[in-house]
């Protein structure tokens, strides 16, 4: 799925699950949660990892959350945070691609679309990348491949386990072939990953499709995904008109990706950390 597919089915309306997975913060002490309309208190939806606690639904959060959730704290070290995007094809649609980039890194504060470093999980050492659908819709271009592509190469050497947090629209179209050229390039390091007899776990996020879809998001060694998040490829009316037949209403769901193999379990974010240490132990990694 192309970022343009996504904003098209979002304006349409044909977009499986919440879209806007943000509950309303209008006052900044209470929002309504977007699934079930139930008014939370949000410094308690915070402490409840921004999960609803009356409907379970899993609200959006951004990167350095969702680093602050799963690392031991400060046990977080972030690499290449300085590795920045240009604009090699001088892309413009209706913006410059290049008033894009300056607007994303001004608003999230980050310079591209995903963190990488190393951290601790309950002190077993891992490394740790997280994508953020804030910076153009977590879309992946040549520093996201290029950011990723060091990590895995890194726990490779330091023969760490690695867990990629994916959250995206698929490739960055105002790269093009360079932004598809990431797939191949991400792919290559982890079957290397792979050969060393490492774990790698991807964790899929609402959304996850496109080009993160068909590479590095269904390669690990156990697929692990957050309740009711969105994982395709190509949009759902594509598929439909396709096909020329209507498709299940839970179609691309997580849920609907475990009942048919894709995906290895299905982790409430309340229980995230917990049971990545289980997996970590399991597959016998050892504190430090």
């Amino acid at each position: 799925m192309s970022l343009f597919d996504w904003f098209a089915d979002r304006r349409k309306g044909q977009f499986v699950g919440k879209v806007t997975q943000e509950a309303d913060d209008s006052d900044g002490l209470w929002g309504k949660c977007p699934e079930c309309s139930q008014v939370v208190y949000r410094k308690d939806l915070i402490a409840n990892a921004n999960v609803c606690s009356n409907c379970g639904h899993h609200n959006r959060i951004d990167s350095k959350e969702r680093i602050a959730l799963i690392a031991d704290p400060g046990s977080f070290n972030e690499f290449d945070e300085d590795l920045s995007p240009t604009d090699p094809l001088g892309f413009k649609d209706r913006r410059a691609y290049a008033d894009r980039l300056r607007e994303s890194q001004a608003n999230t504060g980050m310079k591209d679309g995903v963190i990488t470093g190393t951290c601790n999980v309950e002190s077993i050492p891992m490394a740790l990348g997280v994508m953020d659908f804030r910076f153009m819709g977590g879309s992946m271009g040549s520093v996201v491949g290029e950011k990723l592509t060091r990590l895995i190469e890194l726990a490779t050497n330091e023969k760490m386990p690695l867990l990629i947090v994916c959250a995206s629209g698929g490739a960055r179209m105002q790269e093009g072939m360079l932004s598809l050229m990431q797939m191949a390039k991400i792919s290559g390091a982890l079957e290397r990953h792979k050969k060393a007899e490492l774990l790698y776990m991807p964790l899929l996020t609402h959304p996850t499709t496109g080009g993160v879809t068909a590479s590095f998001a269904m390669l690990g060694d156990l697929i692990l995904a957050e309740p009711k998040a969105l994982i395709g490829f190509a949009g759902r009316r594509v598929i439909e008109q396709t096909l020329r037949e209507k498709l299940p209403d839970n179609f691309q769901t997580a849920e609907y990706l475990r009942d048919h193999g894709f995906v290895d379990t299905i982790i409430p974010r309340t229980e995230l950390r917990k049971t990545l240490t289980i997996l970590l132990r399991l597959h016998g990694n050892k504190t430090t």
